[in-house]
């Protein structure tokens, strides 16, 4: 989540290529949790929203801690992003790209997770969309 507007970026990829690790930064940059691993997804008004299942509400497991609860976190937000985690090389200009979620089409980013770069490109698209 990114300032007032409620603006969530949903992290995909596949088990073990970095997304809790990036979504970790992201919080240390001012971002807040909604939920880590899976989410509840729907749509309202014309937006995609997401929020923690109850199993999970609060929880994020953070590789070498374990399970922590502790961690800044919002109950829901309205996904205005989706980032690709990929270990691929990310191309340098790349066309815009869209994933459909639930007869929506939602802006994407395709990022290696492990870069250092990774939350600061992140945010910054992230600010840059609706």
């Amino acid at each position: 989540m990114v300032g007032p507007a409620w603006r969530g970026v949903l992290i995909v990829g596949p088990s073990g290529i970095g997304k809790s690790d990036m979504a970790l930064r992201a919080m240390q940059a001012g971002c807040q949790l909604v939920s880590d691993d899976y989410s509840c997804v729907w749509t309202s008004g014309g937006n995609l929203y997401a929020a923690p299942p109850e199993t999970i509400d609060g929880k994020m497991e953070i590789r070498g801690m374990g399970i922590m609860s502790d961690l800044p976190r919002r109950p829901l937000t309205r996904i205005s992003l989706i980032a690709l985690a990929q270990t691929d090389p990310v191309d340098r200009l790349p066309e815009a790209e869209i994933t459909p979620i639930l007869g929506l089409n939602v802006a994407t980013i395709r990022l290696n997770p492990r870069e250092a770069s990774s939350v600061p490109k992140l945010l910054t698209r992230l600010r840059r969309s609706g």
